[in-house]
């Protein structure tokens, strides 16, 4: 307990973690009133398993009506979300779905969030840019991701890319929380080690950044009375301290062996308590970066949030060292010397990132030098995360973390690393 926190905190209505439980979905649907569905997903999932056609089956064996949309992209666009958006209205002739269920990683969740806010009016994504008004309805979600990363199913934001700005834009409100959040691992199972990696990775960034955003006491609520996020309290790090611990278990262990089943599993908790944490406490400098590096490298989230990572958590290593403190200890460091255990913390997270194929640097990850300086205003530019970065000086700090990402230096580390060309 922290007697200055401000707890806003939102969760689903239900959250449900079963092996095997797509199979039993239907059965809720039909006994929480639904009848008539939309099954947001992607080509692959529609064609290249059973899932899709065996759960619109057990649907209509249960009296629900299911549409399915399979148009679904990684990183999808405010483009496609008003293209989707046109074409099912179309199809469906003014008879709208009572509920959406999405299926997919975390760009078919978005995508989903974003239609549930569009289809009902006919609206245009981008109209809601700058916040969605109460009287604005909504059509209730249920998600099932297969991944074990995103944390989408648990938060109420939609991320989409913007082609007119080149840059990722969020559209924000608790209402696009799923009503319901249905985890099956076993969905994850057939997960390639790609995904694997850059989705587990994507997760325990979430608990990492939410460990140490700015407090809930001095987060900026921009006025609002009912924040999608609202800063870090002692609930919101409880289920990040546990996600740390899950994700330094199980990670690369799930990487090395997609048929470790245990592994699996344990991803799948460490998402959903990563969701748990920044779903509610948000996030900052790491996922302000990444959004500036996919917009120049269009590379996947996961692996544009693992390049920064070390970086900004080693530019907290003095303003947060008792909480990565005990993230060192959690990751098995052993150095007696408490300050030089959290000044190792970089160098074990840089070193995780290297063991998951994912490039340690800027650099190798495909970012010219001469593109820094653009970076840094992107960056920057999302400012919800900017200021939520719990540093003084945000264009400084952000400066130096590009330019030791780029040159793969961390702050310990001989100056040569850094200055070489």
């Amino acid at each position: 307990m922290r007697i200055d926190d401000r707890i806003h905190f939102c969760a689903p209505s239900r959250l449900i973690i079963e092996l095997g439980y797509r199979n039993r979905l239907p059965g809720l649907v039909q006994h929480l009133g639904y009848r008539r569905g939309l099954l947001v997903t992607d080509g692959f999932f529609a064609t290249q398993t059973p899932w899709v056609r065996e759960y619109v089956a057990a649907c209509e064996r249960a009296g629900v009506q299911m549409i399915v949309y399979d148009g679904g992209l990684p990183d999808p666009t405010t483009d496609l979300c008003d293209r989707a958006t046109s074409e099912l209205r179309a199809v469906m002739g003014g008879r709208l779905p009572d509920h959406v269920v999405s299926l997919g990683g975390g760009s078919n969740i978005d995508l989903a969030k974003a239609l549930c806010l569009t289809l009902p009016d006919g609206r245009a994504i981008r109209d809601f840019g700058n916040g969605v008004t109460s009287d604005a309805p909504i059509i209730d979600h249920i998600a099932v991701p297969t991944t074990a990363g995103t944390g989408s199913e648990l938060t109420p934001g939609a991320i989409l890319f913007d082609p007119s700005t080149g840059i990722k834009t969020a559209v924000m409100d608790n209402r696009l929380r799923p009503v319901v959040a249905a985890i099956d691992p076993e969905l994850t199972f057939t997960c390639p080690p790609r995904v694997t990696a850059e989705s587990g990775i994507d997760a325990l960034t979430h608990a990492l950044e939410s460990f140490v955003t700015r407090d809930a006491s001095e987060f900026d609520r921009n006025g609002s009375v009912d924040p999608g996020y609202s800063g870090r309290s002692a609930l919101t790090m409880s289920f990040a301290r546990e996600s740390i611990r899950l994700a330094a278990t199980y990670l690369l262990r799930c990487y090395e062996d997609g048929n470790d089943t245990e592994a699996r599993v344990g991803m799948c908790y460490a998402s959903v308590y990563a969701a748990m944490s920044y779903g509610s406490a948000g996030l900052n400098a790491v996922h302000g970066i990444a959004y500036g590096v996919a917009a120049l490298t269009h590379k996947s989230h996961g692996a544009t949030n693992a390049v920064v990572l070390p970086y900004v958590i080693d530019a907290l290593c003095e303003v947060r060292h008792t909480e990565l403190l005990e993230v060192a200890r959690i990751f098995g460091v052993t150095l007696t010397d408490d300050v030089e255990a959290v000044r190792a913390l970089p160098r074990k997270l840089r070193e995780l990132v290297g063991k998951l194929g994912i490039p340690t640097d800027l650099n190798a990850f495909g970012i010219p030098q001469a593109s820094l300086k653009d970076l840094l205003v992107d960056s920057l530019g999302v400012t919800r995360l900017a200021k939520a970065f719990p540093l003084g000086n945000i264009e400084e700090s952000y400066a130096q973390i590009i330019d030791r990402a780029w040159h793969g230096g961390l702050r310990d580390e001989k100056t040569e690393r850094l200055t070489a060309a």
